[in-house]
């Protein structure tokens, strides 16, 4: 099937697999590694599989351009993510042969993440990533790739932490310059991400009915939401609403998005200075964004609504995911406590009525 030649000193083998001849170096002078490395290709033919020199030709790049293909193909909402990752993996792997991208390639690279200073839950986007590529090299006809490495995930802290107490929103939002002012508190009350906000159109507007939606698949989890607005928010959209309609008498050029930026000619973008100076006005610590979609959650189910109902305003699909985000806080332990108190006095007969000092002391906590 196959046979043994030089070049030079060094030996190389020819074989073949289905009639088509395959030629390759042994890079070794020894006519023993020559007659090894024909043995494995004639066995692996034998067996069905795909000589392994094909595989040795696959360099990293050729799977990073069929991953990012692949999520421009499936329209992934993700892609600007999946590219922050790709970059980071280029650092160390760009180039590479696949073959060499084993195991121990790859927890060195999860080393210098961490010497980095990146966090567990980046660095296992970045290796997400990479497992990706190889599953999709694998799946290739023919495949790119004859084995995926095993690949360690690192331990996150998926408990959500940052949440605004009313008081810490109000001062806030008092700090924010005024054309953030509806658009925060929009955040704060719905739960909306940030994006969903900052897309919103008054196409998805109905000011008679009292709510706004997204469309299917515009959202991450690709199902259409609704939310009606409370009387602060329909007063706010109609608010912006005639001030939409009194810019279009004066300019033909106007942005069909809710909320829009300070000079009121396109949508809402970056408002990272304006929110990082608020918060140090307001005395509040860093917070994030994202917290009004932790605060909005934790108000709806402490008001009462229920879970499913919530879910369905905020855009949460499963239950385990809800759960992180439905904080609990040390003024909720504290009306915990209480509760429990009154109810094992009136459990024993014994409530006399009387205010003591640990219910004192409690209410005071409670109400901050």
């Amino acid at each position: 099937m196959g046979a043994i030649y030089k070049r030079g000193a060094v030996f190389w083998i020819k074989y073949y697999r289905d009639g088509k001849p395959y030629r390759e170096s042994t890079k070794s002078d020894k006519e023993t590694v020559a007659k090894q490395k024909l043995k494995l290709r004639e066995g692996e033919i034998a067996a069905g599989k795909i000589p392994g020199i094909i595989f040795d030709k696959v360099k990293f790049n050729s799977l990073v351009e069929d991953f990012l293909q692949d999520y421009r193909i499936t329209e992934k909402k993700s892609l600007a993510r999946a590219e922050r990752s790709v970059n980071h993996l280029k650092e160390s792997f760009e180039g590479m042969k696949v073959v060499n991208i084993t195991s121990p390639a790859i927890n060195s690279y999860i080393e210098k993440r961490i010497e980095e200073g990146a966090e567990n839950g980046t660095i296992n986007r970045e290796l997400a990533a990479l497992k990706r590529m190889l599953n999709l090299g694998a799946q290739q006809t023919p495949p790119k790739v004859n084995r995926v490495p095993h690949i360690t995930m690192l331990k996150e802290n998926n408990v959500r932490q940052g949440f605004f107490e009313a008081d810490e929103f109000q001062r806030l939002r008092n700090n924010l310059p005024d054309y953030l002012k509806s658009f925060v508190t929009f955040g704060y009350k719905t739960g909306w991400r940030y994006s969903e906000i900052t897309g919103l159109k008054w196409a998805q507007v109905d000011l008679k009915e009292h709510k706004a939606w997204l469309e299917a698949g515009t959202t991450k989890n690709d199902e259409a939401r609704t939310v009606y607005l409370d009387g602060e928010l329909q007063t706010i959209f109609n608010d912006l609403w005639e001030s939409r309609k009194t810019a279009m008498k004066e300019t033909q050029k106007i942005s069909p998005h809710v909320f829009l930026n300070e000079t009121r000619q396109d949508r809402i973008r970056d408002i990272r200075g304006s929110w990082k100076a608020a918060c140090t006005k307001a005395k509040i610590g860093e917070r994030l964004f994202h917290d009004f979609r932790r605060t909005a959650i934790r108000n709806m189910v402490r008001a009462g609504v229920p879970e499913t109902v919530a879910m369905r305003v905020s855009g949460h699909k499963t239950r385990s995911v809800f759960e992180r985000y439905n904080i609990v806080s040390d003024t909720d332990l504290i009306l915990a406590a209480q509760k429990q108190e009154t109810y094992l006095r009136a459990q024993s007969g014994t409530i006399s009525g009387t205010v003591t000092p640990i219910d004192q002391n409690m209410k005071e906590q409670a109400n901050g």
